[in-house]
């Protein structure tokens, strides 16, 4: 069952489309720092992709500074750049 009607680009690896979907919630709120994002099972669940999408979709948040993993606790928005303590 897919909870998350995305409308698939031709072309555009799914992973991509899913990273700026996830992306696009942080950037506006939808997803606020310290909010759990979707687990890559979730993930699975919500837009219909596979294990190894979803896992891209999380390498390519934590890569980009928008969320941490805590091992056994999950994923996190973090704070934006200039929101954090030096």
């Amino acid at each position: 069952m897919v909870d998350h009607e995305l409308e698939w680009v031709p072309g555009v690896p799914r992973w991509v489309q899913v990273y700026e979907d996830i992306k696009g919630k942080i950037e506006h709120g939808e997803l606020a720092p310290g909010d759990q994002v979707p687990s890559v099972l979730r993930l699975q669940q919500i837009y219909g992709i596979a294990t190894a999408t979803g896992q891209k979709v999380h390498r390519a948040l934590r890569k980009d500074g928008l969320i941490r993993t805590e091992p056994g606790m999950g994923s996190f928005v973090v704070k934006p750049p200039y929101e954090r303590q030096p």
